[in-house]
């Protein structure tokens, strides 16, 4: 498969800035990182590489972006999206959890994109890439995107380095990154025919991420270099990420 067809199997991003941040002491979208910028900015000025739309999921908070980085692609569609609200849900005041953004942002693609996704069966998954973290959207893709390849074909010889040589197919609906204690639910790329699922789901009073998951899930092993960006949950956190960044 060419890189043009592969990047034709992305559909859209969602950027998740809605959390509590309690450890934190901050909202995460807003740290400041060492080049002065703005974490959310920093992960929408990465997703923009990806020329896809490019969904902020803010728990209704309304986090502002860098006008600069707008007009850089006037005519990329990014916007803010409302959390899914379903009759199960009892208390408005608190944030229900990733999954209500998730499915928020397959709604809003399965709107904006009902034609091409009728046309082009491969432009059919959505990118997570959550504030908790520093791994960029577009190198996110860059290691994922094989996955996909596997997902369309038996087996796919590849000569790419980061790569296994040969990658069985999956048949799986979500694709995301682990290590070896657990996944990396909010760093992946969900299917876009997962939605009434997971509608249905949510519906249901569910929010447990990993219960959803798990059973439709290929694990990617985890870059090693990436493992001091993920997990941000303390100012600590923040700080070491930064100086892995960066080198500091």
């Amino acid at each position: 498969m060419t890189m043009n067809n592969v990047l034709a199997s992305l559909a859209g991003v969602v950027i998740l800035a809605g959390g509590n941040s309690r450890r934190m002491g901050t909202p995460k979208a807003k740290l400041t990182l060492p080049t002065n910028e703005t974490l959310l900015d920093y992960h929408v000025r990465q997703a923009i590489k990806l020329n896809v739309p490019i969904m902020i999921a803010d728990n209704g908070r309304s986090f502002t972006v860098n006008a600069e980085l707008l007009s850089s692609k006037p005519e990329l569609p990014i916007f803010h999206i409302a959390d899914y609200r379903s009759v199960s849900i009892i208390d408005n005041s608190e944030t229900e959890g990733p999954l209500v953004a998730i499915e928020s942002a397959l709604q809003a693609l399965a709107s904006l994109n009902s034609i091409a996704t009728q046309n082009n069966e491969h432009s059919s998954w959505l990118m997570v890439i959550s504030c908790d973290s520093l791994i960029t959207a577009h190198d996110l893709w860059q290691e994922l995107n094989l996955y996909i390849d596997a997902a369309i074909s038996d087996d796919i010889a590849t000569t790419q380095p980061s790569a296994p040589s040969t990658i069985k197919a999956t048949n799986k609906s979500v694709i995301c990154l682990t290590d070896d204690s657990h996944l990396y639910p909010l760093l992946g790329l969900y299917k876009l025919d997962i939605e009434s699922d997971l509608r249905a789901y949510i519906d249901n009073g569910q929010r447990q991420v990993m219960r959803f998951i798990e059973p439709m899930t290929q694990a990617v092993p985890v870059i090693k270099e990436w493992l001091p960006l993920t997990n941000l949950n303390t100012p600590e956190d923040f700080k070491r990420a930064c100086a892995a960044l960066y080198h500091l």
